[in-house]
Protein backbone atom coordinates (compact mmCIF):
# COMPACT_ATOMS: atom_id res chain seq x y z
CA UNK A 1 0.00 0.00 0.00
CA UNK A 2 1.09 3.52 -0.73
CA UNK A 3 0.67 6.17 1.27
CA UNK A 4 1.19 10.09 -0.15
CA UNK A 5 2.19 12.04 3.04
CA UNK A 6 1.85 15.71 3.46
CA UNK A 7 4.71 17.41 5.27
CA UNK A 8 4.68 20.31 6.90
CA UNK A 9 7.67 21.56 5.06
CA UNK A 10 5.50 20.82 2.07
CA UNK A 11 3.14 22.71 2.14
CA UNK A 12 2.45 26.99 2.24
CA UNK A 13 3.05 28.94 5.17
CA UNK A 14 -0.10 30.02 7.15
CA UNK A 15 -1.04 33.46 7.38
CA UNK A 16 -2.28 32.81 10.72
CA UNK A 17 -1.30 29.64 12.60
CA UNK A 18 -3.78 30.12 15.32
CA UNK A 19 -6.89 28.94 13.36
CA UNK A 20 -4.44 25.60 12.35
CA UNK A 21 -4.50 24.45 8.67
CA UNK A 22 -8.04 23.20 8.25
CA UNK A 23 -9.60 26.96 8.52
CA UNK A 24 -6.63 27.70 6.27
CA UNK A 25 -7.81 25.43 3.73
CA UNK A 26 -12.00 26.43 3.86
CA UNK A 27 -10.64 29.81 3.08
CA UNK A 28 -8.96 28.69 0.18
CA UNK A 29 -12.00 26.57 -0.53
CA UNK A 30 -13.71 29.92 -0.38
CA UNK A 31 -11.51 31.81 -2.52
CA UNK A 32 -12.43 29.08 -5.37
CA UNK A 33 -16.20 29.40 -5.30
CA UNK A 34 -17.49 31.15 -8.66
CA UNK A 35 -20.60 32.52 -7.12
CA UNK A 36 -20.41 34.86 -4.92
CA UNK A 37 -23.71 33.87 -3.10
CA UNK A 38 -21.90 31.16 -2.33
CA UNK A 39 -18.88 33.08 -1.06
CA UNK A 40 -21.17 35.02 1.40
CA UNK A 41 -22.72 31.95 3.21
CA UNK A 42 -19.21 29.63 3.41
CA UNK A 43 -17.89 33.11 4.34
CA UNK A 44 -20.08 33.63 7.67
CA UNK A 45 -20.01 29.75 8.43
CA UNK A 46 -16.00 29.81 8.50
CA UNK A 47 -16.28 33.09 11.34
CA UNK A 48 -18.48 31.05 13.18
CA UNK A 49 -16.49 28.55 13.37
CA UNK A 50 -13.28 30.60 14.03
CA UNK A 51 -15.28 32.20 17.10
CA UNK A 52 -15.70 28.96 18.73
CA UNK A 53 -12.37 28.50 18.18
CA UNK A 54 -11.26 31.02 19.86
CA UNK A 55 -14.00 31.80 22.76
CA UNK A 56 -11.76 34.38 24.34
CA UNK A 57 -12.06 36.83 21.82
CA UNK A 58 -15.42 37.40 23.33
CA UNK A 59 -14.85 39.56 25.69
CA UNK A 60 -12.95 41.69 23.31
CA UNK A 61 -15.07 44.62 21.98
CA UNK A 62 -16.32 43.95 18.14
CA UNK A 63 -15.56 40.28 18.31
CA UNK A 64 -17.02 40.10 15.11
CA UNK A 65 -15.31 42.88 13.25
CA UNK A 66 -11.64 41.24 14.56
CA UNK A 67 -13.18 37.43 13.00
CA UNK A 68 -14.30 39.02 9.87
CA UNK A 69 -10.61 41.29 9.25
CA UNK A 70 -8.91 38.13 10.56
CA UNK A 71 -10.95 36.05 7.25
CA UNK A 72 -9.74 38.73 4.61
CA UNK A 73 -6.25 38.29 6.11
CA UNK A 74 -6.36 34.82 5.54
CA UNK A 75 -7.22 35.26 2.37
CA UNK A 76 -4.50 37.55 1.28
CA UNK A 77 -7.19 40.71 1.11
CA UNK A 78 -8.62 38.49 -2.12
CA UNK A 79 -11.87 37.50 -1.08
CA UNK A 80 -14.87 38.98 -2.17
CA UNK A 81 -17.44 38.36 -0.06
CA UNK A 82 -19.75 41.23 2.05
CA UNK A 83 -18.98 41.51 5.06
CA UNK A 84 -21.02 43.44 7.48
CA UNK A 85 -17.84 45.60 8.44
CA UNK A 86 -15.91 45.91 5.15
CA UNK A 87 -13.08 44.80 3.81
CA UNK A 88 -9.94 46.34 5.78
CA UNK A 89 -6.88 47.97 3.74
CA UNK A 90 -4.09 45.96 3.40
CA UNK A 91 -1.83 49.10 3.08
CA UNK A 92 -2.95 50.32 6.66
CA UNK A 93 -2.65 47.01 8.20
CA UNK A 94 0.77 47.18 7.33
CA UNK A 95 1.69 50.46 8.43
CA UNK A 96 4.59 50.44 10.86
CA UNK A 97 3.14 52.18 13.90
CA UNK A 98 4.16 55.61 14.99
CA UNK A 99 7.42 55.62 17.54
CA UNK A 100 5.81 57.07 21.16
CA UNK A 101 7.94 59.70 22.30
CA UNK A 102 9.68 59.42 25.90
CA UNK A 103 8.82 61.31 28.84
CA UNK A 104 10.12 64.85 29.42
CA UNK A 105 11.36 64.37 32.89
CA UNK A 106 13.00 61.22 32.20
CA UNK A 107 16.45 63.11 32.05
CA UNK A 108 15.40 65.76 35.74
CA UNK A 109 15.29 64.42 39.11
CA UNK A 110 13.77 60.58 38.64
CA UNK A 111 12.90 60.51 41.75
CA UNK A 112 10.11 62.71 41.43
CA UNK A 113 8.37 60.02 38.91
CA UNK A 114 6.15 61.60 35.92
CA UNK A 115 3.40 61.71 38.21
CA UNK A 116 4.69 65.19 39.78
CA UNK A 117 5.25 66.38 36.24
CA UNK A 118 2.00 65.60 35.52
CA UNK A 119 0.80 67.39 38.83
CA UNK A 120 2.59 70.41 37.71
CA UNK A 121 1.14 70.55 34.22
CA UNK A 122 -2.69 70.55 35.63
CA UNK A 123 -1.35 73.41 38.04
CA UNK A 124 -0.35 75.39 35.25
CA UNK A 125 -3.56 75.18 33.53
CA UNK A 126 -5.55 76.47 36.78
CA UNK A 127 -6.47 80.22 36.89
CA UNK A 128 -4.65 82.21 39.43
CA UNK A 129 -5.98 82.77 42.71
CA UNK A 130 -6.32 80.63 46.35
CA UNK A 131 -7.19 77.02 44.39
CA UNK A 132 -4.07 77.32 42.52
CA UNK A 133 -1.74 78.57 45.47
CA UNK A 134 -3.31 75.80 47.73
CA UNK A 135 -2.14 73.08 44.75
CA UNK A 136 1.30 73.83 44.31
CA UNK A 137 1.60 74.01 47.81
CA UNK A 138 0.27 70.28 47.86
CA UNK A 139 2.43 69.23 44.87
CA UNK A 140 5.55 70.69 46.46
CA UNK A 141 4.57 68.62 50.05
CA UNK A 142 4.02 65.68 47.83
CA UNK A 143 7.36 66.54 45.87
CA UNK A 144 9.23 66.74 48.93
CA UNK A 145 8.04 63.25 50.21
CA UNK A 146 9.42 61.83 47.67
CA UNK A 147 12.64 63.54 47.85
CA UNK A 148 12.80 61.79 51.15
CA UNK A 149 12.05 58.48 49.85
CA UNK A 150 15.18 58.74 47.78
CA UNK A 151 17.48 60.59 50.01
CA UNK A 152 16.18 59.25 53.18
CA UNK A 153 17.32 62.66 54.73
CA UNK A 154 15.97 65.73 55.67
CA UNK A 155 15.77 67.91 52.88
CA UNK A 156 15.77 72.06 52.64
CA UNK A 157 12.27 73.65 51.61
CA UNK A 158 14.79 75.73 49.01
CA UNK A 159 15.59 72.74 47.28
CA UNK A 160 11.78 71.59 46.55
CA UNK A 161 10.84 75.14 45.29
CA UNK A 162 14.14 74.90 43.57
CA UNK A 163 12.99 71.85 41.48
CA UNK A 164 9.32 72.83 41.43
CA UNK A 165 11.02 76.08 39.58
CA UNK A 166 12.79 74.26 37.28
CA UNK A 167 9.90 71.83 36.80
CA UNK A 168 7.31 74.14 35.78
CA UNK A 169 10.26 76.04 33.52
CA UNK A 170 9.90 79.05 35.69
CA UNK A 171 6.33 79.22 35.54
CA UNK A 172 5.30 78.13 39.53
CA UNK A 173 7.83 80.23 42.16
CA UNK A 174 7.76 79.74 45.70
CA UNK A 175 11.37 80.65 46.45
CA UNK A 176 10.01 83.68 47.90
CA UNK A 177 7.31 82.34 50.32
CA UNK A 178 6.86 82.37 53.43
CA UNK A 179 4.79 79.14 54.01
CA UNK A 180 7.01 76.05 55.09
CA UNK A 181 6.22 72.68 53.89
CA UNK A 182 5.66 70.06 56.39
CA UNK A 183 8.63 68.86 58.55
CA UNK A 184 10.86 65.97 57.23
CA UNK A 185 10.56 63.85 60.43
CA UNK A 186 6.59 64.27 59.80
CA UNK A 187 6.67 62.77 56.50
CA UNK A 188 9.21 59.90 57.86
CA UNK A 189 7.10 59.29 60.33
CA UNK A 190 4.18 58.45 58.49
CA UNK A 191 6.07 56.49 55.86
CA UNK A 192 7.89 54.41 59.10
CA UNK A 193 4.23 54.00 60.83
CA UNK A 194 2.63 52.80 57.32
CA UNK A 195 5.53 50.04 57.11
CA UNK A 196 4.95 49.17 60.51
CA UNK A 197 1.23 49.10 60.09
CA UNK A 198 2.10 46.55 57.32
CA UNK A 199 4.34 44.22 59.06
CA UNK A 200 1.99 43.96 61.81
CA UNK A 201 -0.65 42.94 59.10
CA UNK A 202 1.15 40.31 58.17
CA UNK A 203 2.15 39.12 61.39
CA UNK A 204 -1.22 38.75 62.60
CA UNK A 205 -2.34 36.95 59.43
CA UNK A 206 0.46 34.60 60.39
CA UNK A 207 -0.64 34.13 63.83
CA UNK A 208 -4.26 33.68 63.00
CA UNK A 209 -3.25 30.71 60.31
CA UNK A 210 -0.89 29.38 63.03
CA UNK A 211 -3.89 29.43 65.15
CA UNK A 212 -6.36 27.84 62.94
CA UNK A 213 -3.33 25.08 62.19
CA UNK A 214 -3.33 24.16 65.79
CA UNK A 215 -7.00 24.06 66.37
CA UNK A 216 -7.30 21.92 63.58
CA UNK A 217 -4.78 19.26 64.68
CA UNK A 218 -6.33 19.10 68.37
CA UNK A 219 -9.74 18.34 66.39
CA UNK A 220 -7.67 15.34 64.77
Amino acid sequence: MNFELEYNSERPLMIIPEYGRHIQKLVDHCLALESKEERNTMAKAIVDVMGNLQPHLRDVPDFKHKLWDQLFIMSDFKLDAESPYGMPSKEELQEKPEGLPYPKSASRYRYYGNNIQTMIDVALTWEEGEKRDALVFVVANHMKKCYLNWNKDTVDDAVIFKHLLDLSDGKLDLTNSEDKLSESKNLLRKRTSQQGNKGKTHSNTNRNTSNRSSHTNRKR
